[in-house]
């Protein structure tokens, strides 16, 4: 029993971080687009209309509060670890030193299937923009190629959704810095699109869209809350950044809070304009920006709003990709996973074979599995990871009362407490088969650690 809670000292995970030398070329302002990146994509250009129309209606706004403030208060505990232990593993790395191995390495394997399935929904986005703006041209791809099994459109596999995938990891694979460069101009351009969309579509808001204003009553809108939640994921990949940042106890904090505070602001704008565009009723589309646009008359802008949604949703892509293969990583190094996951290439200083790995799985994962499934097993492993957080935080002032902490959260046990609650209560809003396939995944996690994990681990 003392073997599953032994604790990984803070020492001793800065010292074997050093010998796996990644590069260090991230600032500050890297990171911030980085958790942009990540953030501003699925959620805000396809989760949206689907929320809407299925549990909120007009009240999205408020699911989209709701889910904000849960997301803040957790993401003042990441900026405390962050700056306190810069070391890739994110959750992960923060439980193995306060709670033990065991509990590390269930965080550690949810975390792995949370950013494996969000790199599969968000393809399946960017699937749908990307057929929408080749049906601009008069372009159509055959239906049967076009859209997983089970979506109710007729399809056998989503071949953009693999391909798209298969693109990330290439880029991936061969290094950060460039993917990093390339991030932050989509980031760029997804802004400029966002901005324009509230721009224009503020002109056509009809306030009678949004009366009934919670059409589902407020249970749907903490069911909508926490299927929002997943749109708000990106900043948890910026703390998976920490061993490839110049001065992370100062540049990761910063990361997190400036990236989480724009994103939260333009989601909410974007939601309320798009319901007091579109009768919430109609908003049940892969594309629901797209469509709003088209709705009031506005095809070619439509069509460009399609084309940053594209560059959007590839940021997300590339950062969630990014974030899970980081994970796999920090959890291989340890030795609770075959060694193949840490294995840094030679030439291109990445971990090469975790990165195809990864993009393989998550590419065919995406090319037979609906969006909404996705969504919503991203989403529970999500506030599984934030509540864990949260609690460790309190842990951590207890056991380590000296470490030096570039940022602290306020009001410590109160603020992390609060943010434990939200999550644990947004949880209880998901449906029951989310819990179902929740509780698998995390039994076989608890099989591979007592037939692999607890034997390789190198606490052992």
């Amino acid at each position: 029993m003392n073997n599953l809670f032994r604790k990984k000292s803070i020492h001793m995970m800065l010292e074997q971080s050093k010998g796996h030398v990644l590069k260090r070329t991230l600032g500050a302002l890297d990171l911030t687009l980085l958790g942009i990146g990540a953030i501003i994509g699925t959620g805000i250009f396809v989760l949206t209309g689907i929320v809407a129309a299925q549990s909120a209606g007009p009240a999205l706004i408020i699911s989209f509060i709701l889910a904000g403030i849960a997301c803040a208060l957790a993401a003042l505990c990441y900026a405390e670890f962050s700056s306190s232990v810069p070391i890739s593993g994110s959750v992960y790395t923060y439980t193995y030193a306060t709670m033990g191995e065991f509990f590390a390495f269930l965080i550690g394997w949810d975390l792995m299937l949370e950013y494996l399935l969000a790199v599969s929904s968000v393809a399946t986005g960017w699937s749908a923009y990307f057929q929408s703006l080749l049906n601009g041209f008069g372009l159509h791809i055959p239906k049967i190629l076009s859209s997983a099994p089970g979506s109710g459109h007729g399809g056998m596999v989503d071949l953009p959704a693999i391909l798209i995938i298969l693109l990330i990891t290439t880029l991936l694979s061969r290094g950060v810095e460039s993917s990093a460069k390339i991030n932050n101009i989509m980031v760029a351009v997804k802004l400029i699109v966002v901005l324009g969309f509230i721009l224009v579509g503020v002109f056509y808001i009809k306030p009678s869209n949004w009366h009934p204003f919670m059409p589902f009553g407020f249970s749907g809108v903490l069911t909508g809350a926490a299927t929002v939640f997943f749109a708000f994921l990106g900043f948890d990949a910026v703390a998976t950044a920490s061993e490839e940042v110049k001065n992370p106890q100062k540049n990761v904090p910063i990361g997190i809070i400036s990236s989480l505070a724009v994103c939260t602001i333009l989601y909410i704008l974007v939601s309320l304009i798009l319901t007091g565009i579109v009768p919430y009723n109609l908003l049940n589309v892969n594309d629901p920006v797209s469509f709003a646009l088209k709705f009031i008359g506005h095809y070619k802008i439509a069509g460009l709003i399609s084309f940053g949604a594209l560059a959007g949703i590839t940021t997300v892509l590339l950062v969630m990709m990014y974030g899970q293969v980081r994970i796999s990583f920090a959890i291989s190094r340890d030795g609770l996973l075959p060694k193949i996951f840490s294995t840094v290439h030679k030439k291109y200083k990445t971990p090469y074979v975790n990165t195809w790995i990864t993009g393989l799985v998550a590419a065919t994962i995406a090319g037979f599995v609906d969006l909404t499934t996705l969504a919503h097993l991203v989403n529970i492993g999500t506030l599984a990871a934030f509540s864990l957080i949260s609690i460790a935080v309190i842990i951590m002032r207890k056991t380590h009362p000296n470490l030096k902490r570039a940022f602290k959260v306020p009001l410590v046990p109160l603020l992390p407490i609060i943010s434990a609650a939200c999550c644990i209560y947004l949880m209880s809003s998901l449906p029951s088969l989310t819990w179902k396939a929740f509780i698998i995944w995390i039994a076989i996690g608890g099989v591979v650690y007592f037939m692999y994990g607890r034997k390789h681990s190198h606490l052992n």
